[in-house]
């Protein structure tokens, strides 16, 4: 089967991007490395193509609380143009999906899904969505959207200079239709990275045109494009979880951490029962982020021990380019997953020491 492509795909050649399959995409894994992308983004301003994420619809009388029923978050705790985390969540409380909700009014929400689960997510709502005869239209609008990521301490100041707006305005997850270099782009000051910027939500017309642009008014400001390879390296220093790694159908946002994504005071959403069941009778395994103590990088899969035994495996990890440290992630049981717990990564057959470290391992300077 062919991989799909974004809109993008010439200019990432290009511009010199080393292209990979991730999840049935052809994408740049990086252009000019890993380390100088990573560093662009913690020190300058990166832009990531993201048009391969999925764009999911609820238009109509009703749009709200339908969606509202499907998610662990609660959409009217926030007011229109604004944006929520959340579970997409199955019966048993695991992960779906996790999502971002964008709020444009009671009968316009737009549910924005992980590239690999856009298909999966799409039948899944189909399936379990009260939608009832009048209900509102559920669309997957996923080809009609293109979508980049400008994420760093000069992301806002770079894009100002391509926008009337005033970006400060636009406080953190929430988001505005403005005008970007002449080009309609719906702005959300979210990301995937710990650090400041927008998501610029776009026609695939115009995504080419914006993407130069960008990339010419950061010159001077250090912007560099970035890959999978940066985009990876810094969600993982945020502790921000990856689909198919720290979340999956298995685990629940009380145990990965996410509790705050899950508003139990809700009359009722989809995987409610098993979490209120879940809490009442107490988490058995969590997930934490810890250090390495001695020598190696821990890497997905890698087995975690305690006395000589496995007790969960590695969900994320790498040396970290901004710390200099070997960091990870893993789910453990609850006895080890406090702050100054120790175990055992076992690296090509070895065990090396670790410990559970307070978590984001990288914060922004305020």
């Amino acid at each position: 089967m062919s991989l799909r492509r974004t809109p993008l795909f010439e200019a990432h050649k290009r511009w010199g991007g080393k292209l990979v399959d991730f999840a049935g995409w052809e994408m740049p894994v990086q252009y000019r490395g890993v380390l100088d992308e990573h560093k662009a983004v913690r020190e300058a301003a990166g832009l990531f193509d993201v048009s391969h994420m999925g764009e999911i619809f609820f238009e109509g009388e009703g749009a709200l609380e339908v969606c509202n029923e499907l998610i662990s978050n609660d959409l009217n705790r926030i007011a229109d143009g604004q944006a929520l985390y959340a579970g997409l969540l199955n019966e048993r409380g695991g992960f779906v999906d996790d999502v971002i909700c964008y709020r444009f009014s009671p009968t316009k929400i737009l549910m924005c899904v992980n590239a690999s689960n856009a298909d999966k997510d799409f039948a899944w709502i189909q399936a379990h969505a009260k939608t009832g005869e009048a209900g509102p239209a559920i669309t997957n609008q996923s080809d009609d959207w293109a979508l980049l990521a400008l994420q760093g301490p000069k992301a806002v100041g770079i894009l100002q200079k391509l926008t009337d707006t005033d970006l400060q305005s636009i406080a953190f997850f929430h988001f505005a239709p403005i005008r970007v270099d002449g080009k309609e782009v719906i702005a959300a000051r979210t990301g995937y990275t710990g650090e400041d910027g927008f998501e610029l939500f776009c026609s695939p017309a115009d995504v080419e045109a914006l993407w130069e642009g960008i990339l010419a008014a950061g010159k001077d400001e250090g912007i560099q494009p970035a890959g999978l390879g940066a985009r990876d390296s810094l969600r993982t220093e945020a502790k921000l979880s990856l689909y198919g790694n720290d979340i999956d159908e298995d685990h629940t946002p009380l145990e990965a951490g996410i509790g705050w994504a899950v508003k139990l005071d809700k009359p009722s959403f989809l995987g409610k029962d098993a979490l209120v069941r879940q809490k009442e009778e107490g988490l058995s395994r969590k997930l934490v982020g810890f250090m390495l103590t001695e020598r190696g990088i821990p890497r997905q899969g890698y087995p975690i021990l305690a006395d000589g035994e496995k007790v969960g495996v590695v969900t994320s990890g790498t040396m970290s380019p901004t710390l200099q440290q070997p960091i990870g992630m893993a789910y453990v049981p609850l006895e080890l997953a406090s702050e100054g717990s120790t175990f055992a990564v076992e690296i090509r057959g070895k065990p090396v020491a670790a410990k559970v470290v307070k978590t984001p391992f990288y914060k922004r300077p305020a």
